[in-house]
């Protein structure tokens, strides 16, 4: 049979698509039954740090049970034989570790976690750096909300789709959890028993926070209460107006008088350093009444059956410090570890800025515990 010019065009078509999918290797969401929306994404490359010419780039999607579809970029290194040159199909080539990375708390995957998604695919891991539900490129309405099951169940997606992967052994996957979304990382561990190890780094205890304040500040029920009817005001107001009143990121113009952490916030979010415009903290942050159920769901009363290997990593010098020390003392076994850094603060941990990420022990803890 002759093919018209026409279908010999399609037939084309169709194969270079079909060529294309198989070289990504890792199935993008398709389930219409979900009734997904269809994120847009920004192809170009707008992260606050420079490309690696060590590493492919690709932008990807993925949904979590509860129908939002995030956003994510994943890294996958150069070196693996066959990818380079476009000619491998998955299965041809061996299969990679895998680290699903987030945070911190109001940031986007431009920020720090794509700066540890990239690092870490330079070490040999196919990352993904991805937005949580409601923020960033990342589905889900109202925006800049969160929650801590829904953002939890983020990274338990992300390994759902590193788990049907074609370049990922699905034996060897880990996760980075980065401010914020430390607590979430370690919440998903104790969840998910696909999650092999676990690296929190300058790691916020969200559900602390909100209970006691900074310090102990405000711990107690009287404060609690106080915020309590705070909240319902806002939500009565919001519910009236049909908008959702914004809490603000990090202050600017910064108070003369402001915390010395504060103003380490200030050094990476409001200048060109770290400030991104889908950012919540570089802009106006979450909304008033984004973080409530915080308050009454601990996200870490279950760290103490945690079966596989867990890294804090924290600055000696951090305002946060308290937080991974007080995960870690909930942590069981010989399979646990905290490491300070000498001399660093908070945000130290959020780019390489200060030199102080230990790259190399996390390569060390991810390879002897995804093999």
């Amino acid at each position: 049979m002759v093919l018209s010019p026409y279908l010999c065009i399609m037939k084309r078509i169709l194969i270079i698509a079909l060529a294309a999918l198989m070289l990504l290797g890792c199935k993008q969401n398709s389930n219409h039954e979900m009734n997904m929306s269809t994120l847009t994404l920004t192809q170009e490359w707008d992260k606050t740090f420079p490309k690696s010419e060590l590493v492919n780039h690709r932008k990807i999607t993925f949904h979590n049970r509860y129908g939002i579809e995030l956003a994510a970029d994943m890294y996958i290194p150069k070196e693996i034989p066959g990818q380079a040159g476009n000619d491998a199909t998955p299965g041809s080539v061996g299969r990679l570790p895998a680290i699903a990375v987030s945070g911190p708390f109001g940031a986007v995957k431009e920020q720090t976690s794509g700066i540890y998604a990239q690092h870490m695919a330079e070490r040999g891991f196919l990352t993904l750096a991805f937005d949580p539900s409601f923020t960033g490129e990342s589905g889900g309405e109202p925006r800049r909300m969160a929650s801590p099951d829904i953002n939890t169940e983020d990274f338990c997606a992300a390994v759902d789709f590193l788990s049907t992967c074609e370049w990922v052994d699905p034996e060897r996957i880990g996760i980075i959890g980065i401010c914020g979304f430390g607590g979430m990382a370690i919440n998903a561990a104790a969840l998910d028993p696909r999650i092999k190890a676990t690296v929190t780094s300058t790691m916020y205890d969200m559900s602390r926070v909100a209970r006691e304040g900074y310090f102990g500040s405000t711990d107690s029920e009287e404060a609690r209460d106080a915020q309590r009817q705070a909240w319902a005001m806002q939500r009565t107001e919001d519910y009236r107006t049909g908008t959702y009143k914004r809490a603000g990121g990090v202050v600017d113009p910064l108070p003369e008088d402001a915390p010395w952490f504060v103003k380490d916030y200030h050094a990476y979010y409001k200048t060109q350093r770290g400030y991104h415009a889908r950012s919540g903290n570089s802009n106006d942050g979450w909304n008033v009444t984004g973080t409530i159920s915080f308050l009454n769901q601990p996200l870490l009363d279950m760290a103490g059956e945690i079966k596989t290997p867990v890294l804090l990593i924290h600055g000696e010098k951090a305002h946060s410090r308290y937080f991974s020390e007080g995960a870690f003392a909930k942590l069981k076994g010989d399979n646990k570890e905290l490491l300070i850094i000498p001399g660093a603060v908070h945000t130290d941990l959020y780019d390489d800025v200060a030199g102080v990420i230990p790259y190399d022990r996390m390569e060390a803890f991810f390879k002897e515990n995804l093999k």
